[in-house]
This record gives C-alpha cells, structure tokens and sequence, in this order.
C-alpha cells in the first residue's frame, strides 16, 4: 500500500511534518506533562465506551430501563424484555464493539501506512472486496458456515488490496480513485447477483449494506477471537509503524525491517477487515473517521493513535447502530447509512483540508 512520491506524501502525510523532527523514542507521547494527559483522555474514552455500550443494551423499538437491565442477569425470570437484552441486544454491542475497533484500527493503520489520510478500508476497495468474496460464495454454496463465509472475507480484503496497491501505488489519488472504482465495480456485481439469486441471498439483505441488525443470533466466537488476535498485532507493530511513518531512510537507521514490516501491517489490515465485513457486511467511512479524531488527541504518536482508534471506533459505530434503531418510527436502517451520512462530510473536509485529490 506504498504511495509516496516525496511531494505528494509530503503534502498528504497525517503526521510527518510533525513528527520529522521527533524520533519514536521522543516522539510527543514521551513529551513532559503529554503522556499523562493522554493517558486521562484515554480513561475517558474507555467510560464512554462503557456507557455507550450500556446505552445500546437499553435502547431500541423497545426501550428497557438500567434496572431492568441489572435483574436481566441478577434476576432472571425468562420476561420480554430480558430475552430481549441477554438473547439481542447484549450479543449485537458485541459485535458493534469488536467490528468499530476493527475498521478503525484498520483504517489507521492504512492511513499510516500509506500516508494518505484518506486511505481506509471501505474506500480502497477492501470491504468491498470481503463483502464480494462473501456474496460469490453464496452463489456457488462454499459460504454456508460460518469458518467459510470468514475466510472467504479474508481471501476477498487480501486481493481486493493487493488489487488497489497494484494499479495506485504510485499517487493517492491513483490509489483512492483505484479504491473508489474497485468497490463500485464489485459492488455492482454484488448486486446483480442478488438480484438473479433473490432466494440465495434473502437472508443477506441487511449484511449486503452493512448492518448489526438479524448477526446477533450467529455464532460470533470465531470472529471475535479473529479480530481480538488481529487488535493484538496491530498493537505490537506501532513501533514498526511509528518509524515508518518518519520515511523509509529513518526507519532503516531505527533496525526496522522496512518490507517485512510493510507486509505483517498488510495482513493485520486484510484480517480486521474482511473479519469485520463477514460479521457486519461492508461498512464504510469509519475506519476515515475515526483515525482523524484520535489523531487529533495522539498527535503524532502512532501507539496512541491505535489506542484512541481501539477506543472510538467502537464507540462511533454503537452510537450509529443507536441512531439506525430510532431514526426511523417504522422499523431499522443499516447503520452503514448513518456512518455513510455522517462519513460524507468528513471526507469531504479532510480532502480539502490535505489536498489529496489535487494531481
């Protein structure tokens, strides 16, 4: 995913102005007085997971009041609305926690990788490429388990990214409009056989758009242990990724192995996302989002970049499942719409703010 003509990577860097001066061992995450300030706002983070996560639980078409939700594990009487918590609500915040950390740390490590600060996995074409995988598999029969339809995701993320890399590795705009067309393409594909197997695929039409709605009720054991090894990775490559995101040369002088790197932060990428999309469907845009607000609290450190991402993306992405739930008085949308409403924007600021599509 390497895209960096000095000018370009220059001018699209998230944070190497910054950081071209800083060594990863000074970097600011060691400033005086900075890494315990980051260190409360990550406390604060994880609280608000913590009542984000809660307020998942309890809201919905039918809302269930804190108490109610404390006697539905304390004091349990097999009621409504504590079926409803222990049976839907609590396995879909499990699946919104660990699909919002995978896209979000998979879209900051893309964005660190490549130095492109609009690079994440929806919008170079790895979602779409999972998601692709995923609805071929169902044509032909092989993606009726739950181990098959995962690692069909993980074949479809891996070759829609070497994919995009091959043909926009020299620019980020080659290699957004490269990702950009990648998804429209399988998207429709995706699509059209939807429509010729409506039978096949009935039970996929809230997956094929993304959403948390009617996955609770699958095992969700194997990919949540996918993601959970994958998180772990990707922690232990920041310092890899820290020297990286200095260039190459400062990298070399640091004894990072520069290629052997490149390809374990490629795989860790390729199985966050195609796990989350076999779990969730395509959701795009947060993995944009939420690398650009943690950015802002990690500055130019990539560990906390990654620990901001494993907090928020969660976070973003139960608050948009919230929304998808009551935004509308007859029934759900899939919350890759409101991620997709509220991603927009975002990506619309930050190409004017970086200049990245500019040739």
């Amino acid at each position: 995913m390497r895209t960096d003509p000095p000018t370009v990577a220059a001018k699209t860097a998230p944070h190497p102005a910054r950081g071209a001066e800083q060594s990863p061992a000074s970097g600011p995450d060691r400033a005086p007085g900075e890494g315990p300030a980051k260190a409360v706002f990550l406390l604060a983070g994880v609280a608000l997971l913590l009542l984000v996560a809660g307020a998942s639980v309890g809201i919905g078409a039918q809302t269930v009041a804190p108490a109610d939700i404390w006697r539905s594990f304390t004091d349990y009487t097999g009621a409504d609305h504590q079926l409803i918590i222990r049976d839907i609500r609590v396995p879909r915040t499990v699946l919104g926690i660990g699909a919002g950390a995978a896209l979000a740390v998979a879209g900051a490590l893309m964005q660190t990788l490549t130095r492109n600060p609009l690079a994440e996995p929806g919008i170079l074409g790895v979602t779409a490429g999972a998601g692709f995988a995923i609805t071929l598999g169902t044509v032909f029969g092989i993606a009726r388990s739950q181990p098959a339809q995962l690692a069909l995701a993980l074949l479809g993320a891996l070759l829609a990214a070497l994919a995009v890399h091959f043909v926009g590795r020299t620019s980020p705009l080659r290699l957004v409009l490269a990702g950009i067309a990648l998804s429209s393409v399988l998207a429709g594909v995706s699509l059209g056989l939807r429509l010729v197997f409506p039978d096949v695929f009935d039970h996929f039409r809230f997956w094929a758009v993304g959403s948390l709605a009617g996955r609770e009720q699958l095992p969700i054991a194997l990919p949540m242990l996918t993601i959970a090894a994958a998180l772990i990775a990707a922690m232990a490559l920041t310092k890899a990724l820290n020297a990286l995101s200095l260039g190459e040369d400062v990298a070399h002088a640091l004894g990072i192995h520069v290629v052997r790197s490149r390809i374990a932060v490629l795989a860790v990428i390729t199985v966050l996302a195609g796990a989350a999309t076999a779990v969730a469907g395509p959701i795009v845009f947060l993995g944009l989002m939420v690398p650009h607000i943690a950015r802002r609290l990690a500055g130019a450190s990539v560990p906390w970049l990654m620990a901001y991402s494993l907090v928020l993306g969660p976070v973003l992405l139960l608050v948009s499942d919230i929304g998808a739930r009551v935004v509308l008085t007859t029934g759900e949308v899939p919350v890759a719409v409101i991620t997709a409403f509220l991603g927009a924007p975002v990506l619309i600021w930050t190409v004017r703010r970086h200049g990245a599509m500019a040739p």
